[in-house]
């Protein structure tokens, strides 16, 4: 099946090349969505896909959260004929070399792949404290609200069959941090799709700056029970 990373990046200039050229022997498209990087991130872009043919770029005039430019990414992935589209971090907290394990989850016929940090054989390394609470909470704050067994609710790095997004109507879709997370996964589990999470290590980044804000944390808290909310009311 062919498959396309859809990788988002702002102030990425570190770590872009060495991802790109990480995925390149996984047989996958890669595309780059850039969200206006001030570094040079979206030239460097230009660059790898004017070298390497299994990269493209999607330019977007200015930062908008996550979910925004996955929603860019899904849509152009779509467009261009993908039927398993992946979404990761660019700065190696998601392994690359993981890649070939949720892409053939999907093709033994799972519909979302969750690399998860929480299940056997899962772990998170080198976050102090607080950040672990912020996600393992969040996480189990969602689980419990939606009513949900999948334990990594928060993660960003799945792998969709093409019908899961043709399906949960991205158009609907207005999350932007951990929220988008959280929503993609609800939706699917609402539509009937099959969710399989595949134990992963996920370890913080090297080289760049975190993108984590209140306002993310924020979004989440309110989002979620609104989420249930429609889900009772027949709105999701």
């Amino acid at each position: 099946m062919r498959a396309t990373v859809c990788l988002p990046t702002y102030n990425e200039i570190e770590n872009l090349e060495r991802m790109v050229r990480a995925l390149g022997p996984h047989d996958v498209r890669v595309l780059v969505i850039d969200d206006g990087s001030p570094d040079g991130t979206g030239q460097l872009a230009d660059r790898l896909a004017s070298e390497l043919d299994h990269v493209e770029v999607l330019h977007r005039e200015r930062k908008e959260g996550l979910g925004p430019a996955y929603l860019a990414g899904f849509r152009r992935a779509l467009a261009d004929g993908a039927e398993l589209i992946l979404e990761m971090d660019c700065d190696f907290s998601h392994d690359p070399a993981d890649v070939p394990r949720l892409i053939g989850a999907a093709e033994a016929g799972a519909d979302l792949v969750l690399g998860s940090r929480y299940v056997s054989g899962g772990s998170v390394g080198s976050w102090g404290l607080g950040r672990r609470l912020i996600s393992r909470g969040g996480s189990l704050y969602a689980q419990t609200l939606i009513g949900t067994r999948i334990r990594d609710l928060t993660g960003g790095f799945k792998c969709y069959r093409r019908r899961v997004l043709e399906t949960i109507d991205l158009d609907a879709i207005h999350s932007k941090g951990y929220a988008f997370q959280i929503e993609t996964t609800y939706r699917t589990l609402r539509a009937g799709f099959r969710v399989v999470e595949l134990p992963i290590r996920f370890v913080d980044r090297e080289e760049g700056g975190s993108k984590m804000s209140r306002s993310i944390v924020l979004e989440a808290i309110w989002k979620v029970p609104l989420l249930r909310a429609r889900a009772l009311a027949g709105r999701l």
